[in-house]
């Protein structure tokens, strides 16, 4: 029974987002196309077997949530201008109709629509897009499970009342929405990079559904650097993927991995993205990023790599986007040029980290080369009573053992 669940969530986890776009796109209203795929998903579990999997489990699910819709349409006594139009879509559409690969892209838009707060754009694309649960969602901005859930919710009564469109913006419309669209992105794809719960790479479907939802945004907006930067930056953290798990599961860090396993064509289409979007406009802080993440994918060896220039481009970022995340990521960069002692002394003071483990992991690392073992083993057990994936867990695990 359990092996059969599994097999089911596989498919709500790679397949789930297009699904329920579909869904959106047929019926128009979010909450209907969730109660609707949920239905069709406890009919799924009820159903399916190892040896009784339709061919096609996302278009199974596409239809039976469909009719579920339908029925739950046609149930209701007072019908509206809105539940009327569903009605007549959804009768039209044939049962095997396929899913629209622009459908992601159109609940992408409708989300961080610009009635919404920022906030509740990036979290309800989160939840809707990716499948992503409340408790991950939480990890990703650093908030309590509970706040997060509220903000979901009002996020999507808000379009419900608001009666926010369906549909990929206007050309004129696009900047508006493309930092909120941008960042969905890139916390989606550092969810699947770096998963907050499981292994590290058990999310690595978000990593690579964000970059087939990067390269389409790039199609759209051509011209938009940004776009250009996030994706090459993407590309380029996707290239590592195999080498930094050991075979048994334990994580291996940027210093120890074999760069032979590294993906170097997407290595150099990020290389190439990030030559040709520098070249266009003041730098922000995508390319910036991306800028980062090719000086260390193209270094011969750790050793080698070029810190001094990527601590300057931190120090640019962080007159772009002064955030205690960019400042701890700093740090690393700067102390890899001028020592442990400097990188403490940029954690001085960071504020607002402190149910992020890569914080108190980052200020161990730094007090344990240091030879502080005493104050290293307090940061590293601080680091342990946050939420993490079970990869860091056993990572920083042994970490404490070896300074105890």
């Amino acid at each position: 029974v359990q092996r059969r669940r599994m097999t089911l969530d596989e498919v709500l986890r790679h397949e789930g987002g297009q699904v329920l776009a579909t869904l959106v796109r047929l019926t128009g209203d979010i909450g209907l196309a969730e109660d609707a795929l949920q239905e069709a998903v406890i009919v799924a579990h009820a159903r399916w077997t190892d040896d009784d999997m339709p061919d096609n489990p996302a278009a199974w699910l596409t239809t039976a949530a469909r009719n579920k819709a339908l029925d739950r349409i046609r149930r209701e006594a007072r019908r509206g201008d809105k539940e009327r139009e569903a009605v007549a879509l959804l009768d039209q559409q044939l049962a095997d109709e396929p899913n629209e690969p622009t459908d992601l892209l159109r609940l992408l838009f409708t989300c961080c629509h610009p009635a919404l707060s920022q906030e509740a754009q990036i979290a309800l694309a989160l939840r809707t897009l990716c499948g992503m649960t409340t408790p991950e969602i939480a990890g990703a901005f650093l908030v309590q499970d509970s706040t997060m859930g509220q903000r979901i919710s009002r996020a999507k009564k808000k379009i419900a009342t608001a009666q926010i469109p369906y549909r990929v913006p206007e050309d004129h419309e696009l900047p508006d929405r493309l930092p909120a669209v941008l960042e969905v992105l890139y916390l989606v794809f550092t969810t699947g990079h770096h998963a907050t719960e499981g292994s590290l790479d058990s999310r690595v479907d978000l990593a690579s559904e964000a970059i087939r939802l990067c390269r389409m945004l790039a199609a759209l907006m051509p011209d938009e650097p940004e776009v250009r930067g996030l994706l090459a930056l993407m590309l380029a953290a996707h290239a590592r993927r195999r080498a930094r798990l050991a075979s048994d599961g334990t994580l291996v860090l940027l210093a120890d991995q074999d760069r032979d396993l590294w993906d170097r064509d997407l290595i150099a289409e990020a290389s190439a993205l990030v030559e040709g979007s520098l070249r266009q406009r003041a730098a922000g802080e995508y390319r910036i990023q991306a800028a980062i993440a090719c000086l260390h994918s193209l270094a011969p060896t750790y050793e080698q790599t070029d810190f001094e220039q990527i601590a300057e481009l931190y120090r640019l970022l962080e007159t772009i986007k002064p955030t205690p995340v960019v400042r701890v990521n700093r740090a690393v960069a700067e102390a890899q040029v001028s020592g442990p002692l400097r990188g403490l002394e940029l954690l001085d003071g960071v504020t607002g980290l402190e149910s992020w483990h890569l914080f108190w992991s980052t200020k161990a690392d730094f007090l344990r080369r240091l030879d502080l073992p005493d104050a290293a083993a307090e940061a590293y057990r601080r680091a342990l009573a946050c939420q993490m994936n079970q990869s860091d867990r056993s990572f920083l695990q042994e970490r404490l053992a070896s300074v105890t």
